[in-house]
């Protein structure tokens, strides 16, 4: 598979994230055909920084928000998670109540 074929794969599963939901790099990496590409979720993910999509509502598989710092502040990703109604345990998203499972 093509970079750019993953890279869509990648942006077609993240415009599906539901309102109030957050998936994991795993999660998406493994619906678009290779379990361990997750990191290569990060990086399509950040090759459009500053879009529409809703990049905000992926994170790590423990609910941390790994991908802050691509945001325009430091705090910009969880508040814009927080004006969802995703709550937070710590400095990680309630997985077990907010975890959405891509197909």
């Amino acid at each position: 598979m093509e970079k750019n074929d993953f890279f869509d794969k990648v942006f077609k599963v993240v415009a599906k994230i539901p309102y109030g939901k957050v998936t994991t790099y795993g999660a998406i990496a493994e619906v678009c055909g290779t379990k361990s590409a997750a990191r290569s979720v990060g990086w399509a993910l950040n090759s459009v920084a500053n879009s529409n999509l809703p990049c905000h509502r992926v994170v790590n598989r423990f609910g941390a928000l790994s991908g802050k710092i691509h945001f325009g502040s430091p705090t910009l990703m969880q508040e814009l998670l927080e004006s969802e109604g995703i709550e937070f345990d710590d400095d990680c998203v309630n997985m077990k109540k907010h975890f959405w499972q891509p197909e």
